[in-house]
C-alpha cells in the first residue's frame, strides 16, 4: 500500500460536557496539527497516490470551515462533544465527500482510504481512518 500525507493546523475554541472533562468543560481554545494520509495498492499512470497540491488544496479548504470558530455553535456539532477523535472523523468524512466529487483529480477515485491525525500536542494525538 503506497501513502501519501499532506498537513495543516486549524484553531477552534470548544467546551465539553461532562465530568471526565474536568476544566475543559469551560470554553478553551486549540490548536491542531492535521495530517491527511490518503492509500491506494498501486500507483496512478503518473506513478503518484494522489496530486499533492490538490490534496493540501482540499485539505486547507476542509479545515477553513473549521478554523477559527467556536464549535459550539456550529449546527453541525449541536449535542456533540468536538473531541479530537469526533474532528479527526469529520475532517475524514469531509475529505472523502471531496475525493468522491473529484476535488483531488480523476486519479484520486481509486484511492483505497484516508487517515486524517489531528495532533493536540508534541505527545498526544488521535486519528480516524475510513476506506473509500
Amino acid at each position: 500500500m503506497f501513502s501519501v500525507t499532506v498537513r495543516d493546523h486549524m484553531m477552534i475554541a470548544h467546551s465539553f460536557r461532562g465530568e471526565v472533562f474536568g476544566p475543559a468543560q469551560r470554553l478553551h481554545g486549540a490548536t491542531f496539527v492535521v495530517d491527511a494520509t490518503f492509500r491506494r495498492a498501486d500507483l496512478d499512470a503518473d506513478g503518484i497516490v494522489v496530486d499533492i497540491g490538490l490534496a493540501t488544496e482540499q485539505l486547507r479548504a476542509v479545515l477553513a470551515e473549521l478554523t477559527y470558530r467556536n464549535l459550539d455553535d456550529e449546527p453541525a456539532f449541536a449535542g456533540v462533544n468536538t473531541t479530537t477523535e469526533v474532528l479527526a472523523r469529520t475532517v475524514a468524512d469531509r475529505l472523502a465527500e471531496r475525493v468522491h466529487a473529484g476535488g483531488l483529480g480523476a486519479g484520486a477515485r481509486e484511492l483505497a482510504g484516508i487517515t486524517v491525525t489531528l495532533h493536540e500536542s508534541h505527545v498526544a494525538w488521535a486519528s480516524y481512518e475510513r476506506s473509500l
